[in-house]
């Protein structure tokens, strides 16, 4: 039966599908609900709002006993790898995550421009890792939950302006992880022992590095700093080193990419599995299926690391861009 739904119906449904909070959720929603007229054809279309308004306003409710509160902080996970963009205001954070992703963060020359943490995905060839943009941390202030999720991310690239004092921005980035218990992951070996720290890899991205004019500016840097950090000059504005950056993040999350192929068919090179590096033949059948683990017979490999065809075992290493074929 059809629905015969009003106008206003789709104007106030694009308002909710945009509303970022809960609160802003549940006010477009009973507004939405009121424009829909009461009929049999528009008895589930209700019924479907109806349950949505009923665990919105739940899980606001258990959120108003618990203490917490939307913070812009949330973000679930996608893609391939969650990377955080972090560094002190006016280092061009946001011009990189707008170079590199899908996300619209605002970008102004004013400080302290960004206030909540923005998503986007970075296509890296055929595979998406999500990039966040965050609040510069060079604040009185800084949100535990902005913390949290440079703790929980997999990978930290901080952000530094060429031009104006590089060094120092460093160093207040590092201060500020490191008053949180943040620690780069390469220093893990010199705090064997101690309790409650979290290690997180990074990669630091020199920003303004227009062009080869750059380079020695960004040379003598690395001398300064006497080469401690993984440093790669890029350029927002001219979109320099993108690319590179790009394959460094793809490396620095240890990726692979594994291609499914259906005996007697050619891969799906479009779609691949993407898994950590060290992972094995079993892990890459559990991820396509699980009754594949419980029922593989045989698997056979094209790639660098096997000739073309080669039956290997379950516990057979995958290598990048490995093309595997299971039978049960």
């Amino acid at each position: 039966m059809p629905t015969n739904l009003p106008p206003e119906y789709f104007e106030v449904d694009k308002r909710y599908r945009a509303a970022k909070t809960p609160a802003e959720k549940i006010e477009t929603l009973e507004e939405l609900l009121s424009t829909i007229p009461k009929h049999k054809g528009t008895d589930k279309l209700r019924g479907d709002l109806r349950r949505k308004l009923a665990k919105l306003k739940a899980s606001a409710q258990t959120r108003k006993k618990t203490g917490k509160r939307d913070t812009g902080f949330r973000i679930d996970r996608e893609g391939a790898g969650q990377v955080l963009v972090i560094g002190s205001a006016n280092t061009g954070k946001s011009s990189l995550v707008a170079a590199l992703t899908n996300a619209t963060p605002e970008v102004s020359e004013s400080p302290f421009s960004t206030w909540a943490a923005t998503p986007g995905m970075m296509p890296i060839e055929n595979v998406q890792v999500q990039l966040i943009d965050t609040p510069p941390l060079n604040r009185d202030f800084i949100e535990p939950e902005l913390m949290d999720l440079i703790r929980r991310c997999d990978l930290i690239l901080i952000v530094l302006d060429l031009h104006t004092q590089p060094i120092q921005q460093l160093e207040d980035t590092l201060t500020q992880m490191r008053e949180h218990r943040i620690l780069p992951l390469r220093l893990k070996a010199e705090h064997e022992g101690e309790r409650r720290l979290t290690f997180v890899p990074i990669l630091v991205l020199v920003n303004k590095c227009d062009d080869d004019s750059c380079d020695s500016d960004f040379e003598a840097l690395c001398e300064l700093l006497e080469n401690r950090w993984p440093m790669l000059p890029v350029s927002s504005k001219t979109g320099r080193n993108l690319d590179r950056l790009k394959q460094e993040v793809f490396d620095r999350l240890e990726l692979v990419r594994v291609y499914s192929k259906i005996p007697g068919k050619e891969p799906d090179i479009q779609s691949p599995f993407v898994m950590k590096r060290g992972g094995t033949v079993e892990e890459f059948a559990s991820k396509v299926h699980q009754d594949f683990v419980k029922n593989l017979k045989t698997a056979r490999v094209w790639g660098s690391s096997a000739f073309d065809g080669q039956m290997v075992p379950r516990d057979y290493v995958l290598h990048d861009e490995d093309v595997v074929e299971l039978r049960t």
